[in-house]
């Protein structure tokens, strides 16, 4: 799900991308016909982190420093998006996930923990129904399995998207400052559209998966809290607890007074739902031993 339903915030997060991240090791590798941009930072477990649409690794802010503290970060930019080259190529779903397994032939990643936000949580998702195989553990923030699970407001503006809602934006000025071809900002615009009209009705997959999965949202997201709570249900939580089985291994986390675009810079709360999930702690009540 795009991040797009107010530009000015797009736009931000755009011109925030021309930050350098600290102390990460730029390289590329070589994806489907693509020159993929990628940043590897810190030591400890592997993590592959994915951006959001009309993003790049530096708009995503301190999550990437804060979970390089204690795992080896694997940053990459998508198809058209900050220094990876766009190609003539529908930007879909199915294939942003098989651009990131891929990508983590290519840097040797046989398995790893995934964390998507917005569209890259829908990549991370189509990643783990296409290739369980390639995820340990999965993060999703801000991402519906299901577009009848997107607010109405935002399942109303997609028909009225057209590509002067961004061209000539400073948008376009921020995404020329690193594109390899910054004369093809337009069509790389139409495509990213194009993504919003692609169907989406994973609900029957989603319940197949077997990894641990937390899902994360803002209350006043792009996508229903009954959807997320949904979600949840389809990957067996909401039962009881206390009451003598054991808790699901996927967890639900909102994040309150939260809208779409500002999940991903509450660094430290999002710190304190990542990293117990991943290190598959949770939270002792009365009756646990």
């Amino acid at each position: 799900m795009l991040s797009s339903l107010t530009i000015a915030a797009a736009i931000l997060l755009t011109t925030i991308g021309a930050q350098a991240q600290a102390e990460a090791k730029g390289d590329y590798a070589d994806v489907n016909g693509m020159r993929v941009y990628y940043e590897v930072s810190g030591e400890g477990a592997p993590i592959v982190v994915l951006h959001g649409a009309y993003m790049n690794i530096p708009a995503m802010g301190g999550i990437i420093p804060a979970l390089a503290k204690t795992h080896t970060v694997y940053a990459l930019e998508f198809q058209g998006h900050g220094r990876t080259e766009d190609i003539d190529r529908p930007v879909t779903y199915p294939n942003l996930a098989s651009d990131v397994a891929a990508f983590m032939d290519d840097v040797g990643l046989e398995k790893a923990d995934i964390f998507g936000y917005s569209m890259g949580a829908a990549a991370a998702l189509r990643l783990a129904i296409d290739h369980p195989e390639r995820v340990d553990h999965l993060i999703t923030a801000s991402v519906s399995y299901d577009m009848s699970g997107s607010q109405p407001a935002f399942l109303a503006m997609i028909p009225t998207m057209v590509p002067e809602m961004f061209v000539g934006t400073p948008m376009e000025d921020a995404w020329k400052a690193l594109a390899p071809n910054p004369d093809g900002f337009r069509p790389f615009v139409e495509r990213m559209i194009a993504l919003e009209h692609e169907p989406m009705a994973w609900g029957e997959d989603v319940k197949k998966l077997k990894m641990p999965v937390l899902i994360i949202g803002g209350d006043s997201d792009m996508m229903t809290l009954e959807h997320l709570v949904s979600m949840y249900r389809l990957l067996g939580g909401g039962e009881p607890g206390d009451m003598g089985k054991p808790l699901s291994a996927s967890r639900l986390a909102i994040l309150p007074a939260t809208s779409h675009t500002a999940v991903i810079d509450q660094v430290d709360l999002l710190m304190g739902f990542m990293e117990p999930f991943l290190n598959g702690e949770t939270p002792k009540g009365m009756f646990d031993q």
